[in-house]
């Protein structure tokens, strides 16, 4: 079994109700293990406000892939 906890996450609103969430997430292994990532999630919000997520991707934590990641987005 493995349970998800967010560290820290922010919000990047766009378009009427739509979002795009980074955040640093934990994920705790039944073993007692732990693993740290990025996640970068697309979603939106119900008209209660409630978040409803659609996709989402992962990053690892490495500086240099993260580095690169960050540039290539900013040069396309």
């Amino acid at each position: 079994m493995v349970d998800f906890e967010t560290i820290e996450f922010k919000n990047v609103p766009f378009g009427k109700n739509n979002f795009i969430e980074v955040a640093r997430k934990r994920a705790v292994l039944g073993n007692g293990g732990q693993s740290e990532f990025i996640s970068i999630s697309r979603g939106y919000f119900t008209t209660n406000d409630e978040k409803r997520y659609k996709n989402s991707v992962t990053i690892p934590l490495d500086e240099d892939v993260r580095k690169q990641i960050a540039q290539n987005i900013l040069e396309i």
